[in-house]
């Protein structure tokens, strides 16, 4: 008897444990996320107040994958977290003359601040429902793999054909792969299939920032804009 009682504190013991340690993981990961959007927003600021001119598309992709690789790389150590911001900087950056193009035309302003209400409302709501709901989204993983291959390849062939109706199924298709992508992370989060909090935040800016610019895409060509 003395051995179960034993063998079932060590179990409540190691649960506790595995809880404790995936709040952490949920707490860090959006405190970073917030300081990280907001170091995207200031970049983006400072691109569009200098008026600086957009990278191209090939230095975006190679600054992206850079970033990407140099962070998940460093993930376990401070320098992690330099690359983690040097990305999103530079994410920021790459919006900053996007964003400024919006803003000059007619209902820009209207269509930007939508796209961003929207998206923080998407945000919100999803990852609020994985998180109260504790659902696990795991088997989303290979769908979104996929998916996102095939949008990415697609979005590429409509950017070098000039394609704007592809463009915009692209667009549409990353509306719904960055929100499956949300809660297939946050449940990863929860479920302890995540447990780096950089690599975390990472998956979640990016969902955020395609969500947004997908968003803002659709909004601007519906609205006349483009």
């Amino acid at each position: 008897m003395n051995t179960s009682m034993v063998n079932n504190t060590t179990a409540r013991a190691g649960a506790q444990s595995v809880v404790t340690a995936t709040n952490k993981v949920i707490r860090n990961t959006y405190m970073l996320l917030s300081m990280t959007l907001l170091f995207s927003a200031l970049t983006a600021g400072v691109a569009m107040a200098l008026k600086l001119p957009h990278p191209g598309l090939l230095l975006t992709l190679g600054g992206y994958f850079g970033l990407l690789f140099l962070t998940a790389k460093f993930r376990d150590s401070a320098l992690g977290l330099a690359c983690v911001f040097a990305l999103t900087g530079f994410m920021g950056y790459t919006l900053g003359p996007v964003l400024s193009a919006y803003l000059a035309v007619p209902n820009g302003g209207q269509v930007v601040m939508t796209a961003m209400g929207a998206t923080g409302a998407i945000f919100l709501g999803l990852s609020g429902y994985a998180l109260t709901t504790r659902k696990d989204f795991s088997f989303m993983g290979g769908f979104l793999m996929v998916g996102i291959l095939v949008a990415f390849l697609a979005g590429l062939g409509a950017v070098f054909f000039a394609l704007p109706g592809l463009s915009l199924a692209v667009s549409a298709m990353f509306v719904l792969l960055m929100a499956g992508l949300i809660l297939y992370e946050t449940s990863n989060i929860i479920h302890g299939g995540e447990t780096n909090y950089i690599m975390a935040t990472v998956t979640l800016y990016v969902s955020i920032f395609n969500l947004f610019t997908s968003l803002l895409h659709l909004l601007g060509f519906m609205s006349g804009d483009e």
